[in-house]
């Protein structure tokens, strides 16, 4: 033992000391260092402080090499002049994104109703244009670009985004409504968390992979290959436009793939500033820009960028009835599609957390408040029993009564009034059925903007699983509170699961509690919180829902890998040797008896697969039959 003791520490030596004179350098410790030859001749024991001296020196040497290996190359700092208000002093009466007796989209600000620009609405043909523009550049991006190029791309961005984080807040505010800081936490954190993590693990997700082999196959050697797809496609919501259309372009870019995102009609505006914010990186490294288009269109003509042969893939982010036409659509080209189609998302607050309810009070509000509650993984329901129920609707009403509306204050506008008439009636249907409106439940005039799209801030308690406004997505600053009929985990998870959806969850309880591990494992979800609010999303964790949620995943090492095809590789690991698949006599064209061949096959299958007894016995009948 102490002899191979020797041997490693010496290896190890002689790796440091071919390092470092590869490097030009001493030894870190000279004159701790014995020489490795000395060392292995000598056979005898090894001093702590030559054990020490080795492992610095190994440690030390790698880092070295780690440091002069690592890319060096420094951001390109470019310019993207946020998009100007075309009318400044002209506010929309009715304000609507569709202007009688023109194509074009109406763009305007939620929170104030004032007129922002006009976007021509993209063509049929101009999809054409947009796909075959992507598709030229990206044969050359997948070719030519190393992932050491394609990170120096995503560095360059991130830089701006970061340097530039106040106009874009700025512009996707004015955009969609929300506030700065919804903005900051929506836009800003999340895409510069997706750039981070592509930079890091990017490259390891789609390295190939290898796969283990069998007994029979014990010559081959397996690997998975992640290889571009050409030019993906990506529907996005409007609830937060800078993020979302940045997102599938950052995994896009990565996986060597070209990008059209169609963005929503609701904030075209902001589109094309975004959309520069991306060529911009591109361009600064010398690369092709038309790697990533946009267009904007209405949904009639939506479905022939769904259908296109030119795209290999669909991301899509919206709601269960625009996800079917997607996906019908996508099905004439057998396009596969990632649909994330919103949630009906409980929190869970169990009786072991009873200490900690001040702190989640806070977390709920801002998970359900956040964007003025469009967002998809956004607090739709909290569930709780017994003395934590009682104690919760204590500290959230007075809560939810003081928050402030408009574009400067708490909660911002929501992007339309299209959907006021049906919030108001199932707040007003769950409080016919029981339900009690502490807080909100109607549209709100704002004094300051009275073209602004602004609805209370709501607290509906005591609302009953069976209640249509505890089943239907409110995508609104919508707080509703059900009682779980006992602290059971049974009974938390009947009323949890009851609506069609199945996106995101939180469950608050203490560590030692058996019931947080029950309830995390019953919950029909894509994604649970533990103790927290949509943690798995800052942490870059595959994103996506079950059931009415969707299907797929974006987002982390499955949602990277999701933009590529994969490529399947077997071959032989000792092909030089001469070890290769060879058709035995037995089963060899013409098949001299269908008996034997039978009972050699069987042998194999047997030796393969069979238990120790088998396999001998399976062995005896190959050679039998040879």
């Amino acid at each position: 033992m102490e002899a191979l003791t020797v041997r490693v520490v010496a290896f190890w030596l002689e790796v440091a000391d071919y390092a470092t004179s590869r490097l030009g350098v001493s030894c870190v410790f000279p004159s701790s260092c014995p020489p490795p030859n000395q060392l292995t001749a000598s056979r005898g024991s090894i001093s702590t402080p030559q054990v020490a001296a080795a492992v610095v020196a190994v440690v030390a040497s790698t880092l070295l090499v780690r440091f002069l290996l690592t890319e060096t190359s420094q951001p390109i700092l470019y310019s993207v002049p946020p998009p100007k208000v075309a009318s400044p002093e002209t506010f929309l009466d009715e304000p609507s994104i569709r202007e009688p007796g023109s194509s074009a989209i109406r763009c305007y600000a939620p929170a104030t109703g004032q007129l922002l620009g006009r976007v021509n609405a993209s063509s049929p043909g101009a999809i054409d244009r947009s796909v075959a523009a992507a598709a030229a550049a990206q044969a050359s991006w997948a070719a030519r670009t190393t992932f050491a190029q394609r990170r120096a791309v995503l560095r360059t961005l991130l830089r701006h985004v970061l340097d530039h984080a106040e106009d874009i807040c700025r512009v996707a505010a004015l955009d969609s409504g929300k506030t700065m800081v919804d903005a900051q936490l929506g836009e800003i954190l999340v895409t510069v968390e997706r750039i981070q993590w592509t930079l890091k693990h990017g490259e390891r997700a789609l390295r190939p992979s290898r796969r283990p082999t069998n007994l029979l196959m014990a010559y081959k050697r397996n690997t998975v290959h992640y290889e571009p797809m050409g030019v993906v496609a990506a529907l996005v919501s409007w609830n937060y436009p800078f993020h979302n259309m940045l997102g599938p372009i950052v995994s896009a870019l990565f996986a060597g793939n070209a990008i059209v995102v169609k963005v929503s009609e609701q904030t075209a505006w902001s589109s094309a500033y975004f959309l520069a914010v991306a060529r911009g990186a591109l361009a600064a490294h010398g690369h092709d820009p038309a790697l990533v288009q946009a267009v904007a269109c209405w949904p009639q003509t939506a479905g022939h960028l769904t259908s296109h042969p030119g795209v290999a893939h669909v991301t899509f982010i919206g709601s269960q009835a625009v996800a079917r036409h997607v996906a019908a659509s996508a099905a004439t080209s057998l396009t596969p599609v990632v649909a994330e189609l919103g949630g009906k998302d409980p929190s869970i607050v169990l009786d072991s957390a009873a200490g900690d309810l001040p702190r989640i009070a806070e977390v709920i509000l801002r998970g359900t408040f956040q964007a003025a509650g469009q967002n998809c993984i956004g607090i739709e329901r909290v569930i709780a029993a017994g003395a934590v129920y009682d104690r919760l609707v204590a500290m959230l009403e007075p809560r939810v009564r003081a928050l402030r509306l408009g574009p400067d204050a708490d909660v911002g506008a929501m992007i339309s009034d299209a959907s006021f008439d049906r919030l108001e009636r199932l707040v007003a249907d769950a409080v016919r059925q029981g339900a009690r409106l502490l807080a909100g439940g109607r549209r709100a005039h704002h004094p300051d903007y009275p073209r602004g799209h602004y609805f209370q801030p709501t607290l509906l308690v005591d609302v009953t699983p069976d209640m249509a406004i505890a089943q239907q997505e409110c995508f609104a600053p919508v707080l509703t509170m059900l009682r779980a009929p006992s602290s059971s985990p049974a009974d938390v998870l009947a009323v949890a699961n009851a609506p069609d959806f199945g996106l995101g969850a939180s469950v608050y309880g203490s560590e030692r509690d058996p019931a947080l591990a029950q309830v995390v494992g019953g919950l029909r979800a894509g994604m649970v919180a533990v103790n927290d609010f949509a943690a798995y999303y800052a942490v870059q964790l595959p994103f996506g829902g079950v059931a009415g949620s969707g299907y797929g995943r974006f987002a982390g090492e499955e949602g990277l890998r999701g933009m590529c095809n994969l490529k399947s590789v077997c071959e032989d690991r000792l092909g030089w040797l001469g070890l290769r698949t060879a058709i035995p006599p037995p089963v060899q064209y013409p098949v001299p008896s269908q008996q034997r061949g039978w009972s050699f096959t069987q042998g194999v299958v047997e030796l393969g697969y069979g238990g120790p007894v088998r396999k001998a016995k399976g062995l005896a009948r190959l050679l039998r039959n040879m």
